[in-house]
């Protein structure tokens, strides 16, 4: 794309040397979600998706004064499906002392070209799988990006909910403990998986749930996330039913997921002894919280986790984009 000029600043491709800046103006624009060095490498410079002129950044002066980031697939998620119609952004913003100039209509519009130039028909805004940072928008922190991306065209398809609990004084409740030894008197088995076992759990999460579970389950393991971190479920037969973990994602002990039990299992109390188990090995390694990003609110999974004592801490709207809009 050629860079586009408006009252001084100009949107053009990421290069090199802008990192930092970038990282620098992004923390002054979205105080409330700041991002660090090693996170903006990890998740935006080091995704396999990463093309820097979709990164499309705004300078003036030798000043980054906002970015917004457009992404297409150039590996697949699973199997050889590129996506071809979809693309993403999950990230924009605008330095607070360059607002109210249009930078971020400019920005945006900038990047929804790029997308449309690669033939990208449907945009989602945030919801970027494997590397998102947040699910989706949240207009109450952000009313100003809520404003802008409605203004665009995006509509919220759905809501997603951030959970929150403390696990200060947790203990597994008796009636989840009860449920347990009833479980296990009739054969499961509640273990932390083997190596081998992993094969069978990684094709449970991308054949049943969602094929980056089993992307974050593989790489988290293979960079050194210890196996105690996750509990199994395996019915009386032997097969694997069920699992609850945490720390899969950027390292963080107090990050609770991915989690899942097969959907001939539900209403066994399965899920519901997982998820304890899973929050005592927490508490057990020091973790005051748990916590995780994206869940329905309204959801199966979204009343186990109220009934677990997580409370809702933030809602975002996912948001899609299509070209006829």
């Amino acid at each position: 794309m050629t860079p586009t000029a408006l009252s001084g600043p100009v949107v053009r491709g990421f290069r090199a040397g802008d990192g930092p800046p970038l990282v620098d103006a992004w923390c002054r624009s979205a105080p409330a979600d700041p991002i660090t060095p090693d996170r903006f490498r990890s998740l935006v410079l080091l995704d396999a998706n990463f093309d820097p002129e979709g990164l499309r950044v705004a300078v003036a002066g030798g000043r980054v004064l906002g970015a917004a980031h457009a992404v297409r697939r150039l590996t697949p998620m699973s199997g050889t499906d590129l996506e071809p119609g979809q693309g993403w952004i999950p990230f924009f913003f605008v330095d607070p002392a360059a607002r109210g100039h249009g930078l971020g209509r400019l920005l945006l519009t900038d990047a929804l070209d790029w997308l449309r130039t690669h033939g990208r028909t449907t945009v989602d805004f945030s919801c970027y799988t494997p590397n998102y940072f947040l699910p989706g928008l949240d207009a109450d922190t952000y009313p100003e990006a809520a404003k802008l991306l409605g203004s665009l065209g995006f509509r919220t398809r759905y809501e997603a909910v951030a959970m929150d609990r403390s696990l200060v004084g947790h203990r597994v409740p008796d009636a989840v403990a009860l449920r347990r030894d009833e479980l296990t008197a009739v054969g499961y088995r509640f273990t932390t998986p083997a190596d081998d076992d992993l094969v069978e759990l990684i094709a449970l999460a991308r054949d049943h749930f969602n094929p980056d579970w089993a992307r974050a389950i593989r790489e988290c393991v293979a960079t050194g996330t210890p196996l105690d971190r996750i509990v199994v479920a395996r019915e009386p037969a032997g097969r694997l039913v069920g699992w609850a973990m945490h720390g899969a994602y950027e390292s963080a002990i107090e990050r609770f997921g991915p989690f899942g039990v097969r959907a001939e299992t539900r209403g066994s109390g399965l899920g519901k002894v997982l998820l304890h188990l899973v929050l005592a090995r927490m508490r057990a390694r020091g973790a005051h919280g748990a916590w995780f990003l994206w869940t329905g609110e309204r959801s199966p999974a979204g009343r186990l986790y109220r009934g677990a004592g997580f409370t809702t801490t933030r809602v975002f709207r996912v948001l899609r984009r299509e070209a006829a809009r």
